[in-house]
């Protein structure tokens, strides 16, 4: 797959997920053989106003393939936030227009642009004519049931310069439930010439090939699949090149690529910042291991990053379901 002339290989890449996909996470799922990963929501106005956290999020890391994603609503912030974000050498810059979140959405922002596709025609224009980054858009279904139109939002996407679209098949109203509607992808698969990428409810080889197969999109996008479960993309991969559905990695090794995340938190982040942070993180990977509710309880409870090493040991001592 191509996004402007910027050539993409493998199968799968890591969705935009704020306060989850950080640089820490996309560089390990980088690892376990991720296309890309984009980064995490930020705010077109607070990057146009100097907001010092912002230039966080727009850090690349070491991924090999990395898109920074901003969102707003005001046509001329966009675009002079795009010019920002593109000095921090991001491969592509993505537009957030799929947002569901409430803070995002009823501000102007994210899916509520889904309503309004003459702005989102002047957004996407804005931007593209401001950079010289291939520009994305991720999307949604719709608005609601009484309102999907991704494959007339896509169309307007790509006569306004636009190099790919990422479409989750679902309403704004829908959030993450119920299941994905795979015929919403392939609509907009076929309303437009530029690459599709199909996002939502892929949590392995099969589930990414049933999305290639019956949406006839150009790449997927992981998104909370991949929460705990970076080799995720792995078995992506394993499952689309040789047909072989790869075991999850045992518990031991998985308790120790939690670690290797938890040091990469430490290089980038606030000693208290990756405290907060890694509760929710440790509480994904005891996904699989016996009493894992209680683990999880103990993971809410973490003050110092001994506390990570204790659940873990606890962890290995519990062992896994069966």
């Amino acid at each position: 797959m191509f996004i402007g002339n910027l050539e993409i290989n493998g199968y799968a890449a890591l969705a935009p997920m704020a306060g989850v996909a950080d640089r820490a996470m996309r560089e390990i799922c980088d690892e376990f053989g991720a296309a890309y990963g984009v980064g995490e929501l930020t705010s077109a106005k607070a990057i146009s106003l100097g907001d010092k956290k912002s230039p966080v999020l727009l850090e690349r890391g070491n991924a090999r393939c990395f898109g920074s994603q901003i969102f707003g609503f005001e046509p001329e912030v966009m675009a002079f936030a795009a010019k920002l974000a593109e000095e921090k050498r991001p491969d592509f810059i993505d537009i957030n227009m799929g947002c569901p979140a409430p803070k995002v959405a009823n501000n102007g922002g994210g899916s509520s642009l889904l309503r309004q596709p003459k702005l989102v025609e002047q957004i996407v224009k804005a931007v593209t004519m401001a950079v010289k980054t291939p520009v994305t858009v991720k999307i949604r279904a719709g608005w609601d049931k009484n309102s999907i139109n991704a494959d007339e939002i896509a169309r307007i996407c790509e006569a306004s310069g636009a190099a790919a679209i990422t479409v989750h098949g679902r309403t704004r109203m829908q959030m993450y439930a119920p299941p994905v509607d795979l015929d919403i992808i392939g609509k907009v698969k076929k309303a437009v010439k530029i690459p599709v990428i199909g996002n939502g409810d892929v949590i392995d080889g099969i589930t990414a090939k049933e999305m290639y197969e019956r949406t006839g999109c150009d790449f997927v996008m992981v998104g909370r699949a991949a929460n705990g479960a970076p080799w995720v993309f792995s078995q992506i991969n394993d499952y689309m090149e040789k047909g072989i559905i790869t075991k999850i990695p045992p518990l031991e090794e998985r308790l120790k690529i939690l670690m290797r995340q938890i040091e990469l938190m430490k290089r980038y982040k606030s000693p208290k910042t990756v405290i907060l942070e890694s509760r929710k993180h440790t509480a994904w990977y005891m996904k699989g291991v016996r009493n894992a509710a209680k683990l999880r309880r103990m993971c809410g409870e973490i003050k110092e990053l001994k506390d990570i090493e204790i659940i873990c040991e606890k962890a290995l001592a519990e062992g896994e379901d069966i």
